[in-house]
């Protein structure tokens, strides 16, 4: 069975990485795998589209909502 993580817990943890700590340290000391925090790192982690800064998680909400409109 897969554990549910908050987004706030994601968003504090992926805040610890940006700071410094390793993916490695993390997930000893706050139980989800390096693969899942690296995953939540990469979601959080912002891209420019047509000159603004948007992150994966944003661009899924959107193609969700255009889905949903389509």
């Amino acid at each position: 069975m897969s554990i549910r993580y908050s987004q706030d817990f994601k968003d504090s943890l992926v805040k610890l990485h940006q700071e410094g700590r390793s993916l490695k340290s993390l997930a000893e000391e706050f139980g989800p795998s390096k693969d899942s925090i690296a995953i939540w790192v990469k979601q959080a982690t912002p891209i420019m589209i047509k000159g603004q800064s948007k992150t994966l998680k944003d661009v899924k909400q959107l193609e969700k909502r255009l889905a949903y409109i389509g």
